[in-house]
């Protein structure tokens, strides 16, 4: 089965958005690496934690089928993150699964990954991937191509299985 990447800030992230959506991709028979800005113990913004194994910097992207950004207010750090968008860049050049959930689908737009694409993201960013090309969706989850984009946590189990299905 693949191996997914998924990538968190190193604080705030939206624990639903990591642990609901790495549930649904573990249950498919995939494996799961977390990789951040830092290394070691990373807090959610709902009170639960996860360890980063990896720095975005050590990402090789040929190691993984896919790359899953997770969102929540700590995410906007990644905005710009130059390591996030090259792994977002290189990851879509190979044509494997880029996805990114709520406020996240914003470092796949910086990345340049949306322009023409259907995308949803956290509604109060919707205004900024149209800025960057993309076609917001509204609420739930969006595929084009191997493009996956959700907007909520409530959408984290069907993200999951979403990305699941692309592998």
């Amino acid at each position: 089965m693949a191996k997914v990447l998924m990538v968190i800030a190193p604080a705030r992230f939206r624990d639903e958005e990591l642990f609901y959506t790495q549930e649904e991709i573990e249950k498919a028979g995939h494996t799961t690496v977390i990789a951040s800005t830092i290394k070691g113990r990373c807090p959610g913004s709902r009170g639960g934690f996860a360890e980063a194994v990896l720095l975005l910097a050590e990402v090789n992207s040929k190691d993984y089928a896919a790359v899953v950004f997770v969102g929540g207010g700590g995410s906007k750090v990644l905005f710009n993150n130059v390591e996030a968008l090259r792994i977002a860049r290189e990851m879509a050049a190979q044509e494997k699964v880029v996805a990114a959930i709520c406020l996240a689908p914003v470092i796949l737009a910086n990345a340049g990954l949306l322009k023409g694409k259907q995308a949803t993201v956290a509604g109060t960013e919707a205004k900024t991937i149209e800025g960057q090309g993309a076609a917001y969706t509204g609420p739930g989850v969006a595929v084009d191509g191997k493009i996956v984009t959700g907007n909520a946590p409530k959408a984290s189990r069907l993200f999951g299985q979403t990305i699941s299905r692309l592998l």
